[in-house]
């Protein structure tokens, strides 16, 4: 219940040209939206336990909820579509939040950058397991391993490909 308020409390702040902009993604593709949607809470709630003091924050388990974020959505929707279409989906959704609900510099680079690298992740899996069969625990665990080697980003110009990001808090 606490997520659902969160996301409405969050819609609510859009202004009327953002809500505009954020249907005419979501009205054309209503059921990779409500998956997307379904995604979105997945992702935070895992992330949330797992990371309860960087999960909202900058910290690294915002790169994991960023990256697990994007594995989730194309998983859900490559389900009902290609892989093809759900990857353009999930860039197009996931660089829309970030317009709309703007950050500093380095914190959009950083989303921008984890979101990339969840998308990637997925099309890495996805030559060894057939679409249908993909399962949260595939992210879930494979994201984890892969935080052992993420990145401080201290830049806008640092650049750590195939690296998970995340910003210093102390």
């Amino acid at each position: 219940m606490r997520t659902f308020r969160i996301f409405f409390n969050t819609i609510r702040t859009l202004s009327f040209k953002k809500i505009c902009h954020l249907l005419s993604l979501v009205l054309p593709h209503p059921i990779f939206s409500l998956l997307s949607f379904h995604a979105t809470i997945q992702a935070y709630t895992i992330a949330q336990k797992k990371f309860p003091k960087t999960a909202s924050n900058n910290g690294i388990g915002n790169a994991f909820r960023h990256a697990l974020w994007c594995c989730f959505i194309t998983m859900y929707c490559s389900k009902v579509s290609s892989p093809e279409k759900a990857l353009d989906f999930c860039k197009r959704i996931t660089d829309m939040h970030e317009e709309l609900f703007p950050n500093k510099p380095l914190e959009t680079k950083m989303d921008l950058h984890n979101n990339k690298f969840g998308m990637d992740y997925y099309r890495e899996l996805l030559p060894g397991i057939h679409r249908q069969f993909f399962e949260k625990s595939f992210f879930i665990d494979g994201l984890e391993k892969k935080m052992k080697d993420a990145k401080v980003l201290k830049s806008v110009d640092d650049d750590f490909d195939g690296f998970l990001v995340y910003l210093d808090e102390k």
